[in-house]
C-alpha cells in the first residue's frame, strides 16, 4: 500500500525537492526514512507507515540514529540536499513558503541572512513587525553575523522541520517524514523537538550523546532558544496569534544576552 501527497497547483518541483530531500537523509546507521515510490508534479507517493507507541528504547535509538545522521554531513550551511539545487520549502501542504538555500562556512551569517532575515521580512510584509521586534532582530542578526554563536561544529546534514509530527514511531522504530533537508547545525533538529516536545526527550537527548557530545548543561538553554528562533519565526508569520507574542518574547531575550 502506498500513502499519496496531493496537491494540484503545488509550486513548481515541490514534491520533487522532498524526493530529493528523504533520499538524502538516508545513510548507513541513521534514522530509517520514509521510502519513496513514486513523484510527479502534482502528488508524492510513499510506503504507508503503521503508528505505534512511541518507547524509552526507541527513543535512545533515533537520538544516536540522529546524531549519525547529523554526523553524515553537508557541503555548507544553507547547502541544499543532493538531486535539487536552489530554495527549499518550509510549512504546509497548502502555504509552504521558500526555505532559502545558499552555501555559507560560518553558521552565524548563514542562519542571519537566509532564516532570521526572512521572518523578519516575512512578518513586515504581513503587518506583524512592531518596531521592538525589528530592533530586536536587528540586534540578534548583527550578533550572528560578528560570530557570537558561531563554534566549530561543521555542517550537518538536518532534516529541517523535526517536529514530533515528522517522526513516525512504529514498531521497527522511528521513520522521518516531511523534510526540510539542509546543511546547518546539528542543535537545530534538536531545538525543533524541544520546541513543540517529542516523546521521551530525555531519552533522545541520551542517545543523541552517546554518539556525539551535546553542549553543557548551563549552555544548552540559550542554545536551544536560538535554533527555535527561525521555526518559531514562521510559525508567527504562517499562523499569527500568540506565535507572535511567543516569538517577540524570545528574540528580546537572545538580543539583550547578544
Amino acid at each position: 500500500m502506498a500513502y499519496r501527497k496531493h496537491r494540484p497547483d503545488a509550486p513548481p518541483g515541490f514534491f520533487a525537492c522532498e524526493a530529493a530531500g528523504l533520499r538524502w537523509l538516508d545513510v548507513p546507521g541513521g534514522p530509517r526514512v520514509v521510502r519513496v515510490l513514486a513523484v510527479a508534479d502534482d502528488a508524492l507517493d510513499l510506503e504507508e507507515l503503521h503508528p505505534a507507541a512511541p518507547t524509552p528504547t526507541a527513543a535512545r535509538a533515533f537520538g544516536a540514529a540522529l546524531a549519525r545522521l547529523h554526523d553524515a554531513g553537508a557541503p555548507a550551511f544553507g547547502a541544499p540536499p543532493d538531486g535539487w539545487a536552489g530554495d527549499g520549502f518550509f510549512g504546509p501542504l497548502d502555504d509552504p513558503l521558500p526555505l532559502r538555500a545558499g552555501a555559507y562556512d560560518r553558521w552565524g551569517a548563514f542562519y542571519a541572512d537566509l532564516r532570521v532575515e526572512q521572518v523578519r521580512a516575512e512578518l513586515e510584509a504581513r503587518g506583524r513587525l512592531c518596531p521592538a521586534l525589528a530592533r530586536d532582530l536587528e540586534c540578534l542578526s548583527a550578533a550572528l553575523r560578528a560570530g557570537a554563536w558561531d563554534d566549530d561544529e561543521p555542517p550537518a546534514r538536518l532534516h529541517g522541520d523535526l517536529w514530533s509530527g515528522n517522526v513516525v514511531w512504529t514498531a521497527d522504530g522511528t521513520v522521518l517524514i516531511d523534510p526540510a533537508a539542509h546543511g546547518g547545525h546539528r542543535l537545530t533538529d534538536l531545538a525543533m523537538l524541544e520546541l513543540f516536545g517529542a516523546p521521551h526527550l530525555s531519552e533522545i537527548r541520551a542517545g543523541y550523546a552517546a554518539v556525539h557530545p551535546l553542549p553543557a548543561p548551563g549552555a544548552w538553554d540559550d542554545l536551544v532558544a536560538l535554533h527555535q528562533v527561525y521555526p518559531l519565526g514562521m510559525h508567527a508569520v504562517l499562523f499569527g496569534g500568540g506565535y507572535v507574542g511567543a516569538f517577540a518574547r524570545l528574540v528580546a531575550r537572545l538580543a539583550a544576552a547578544a
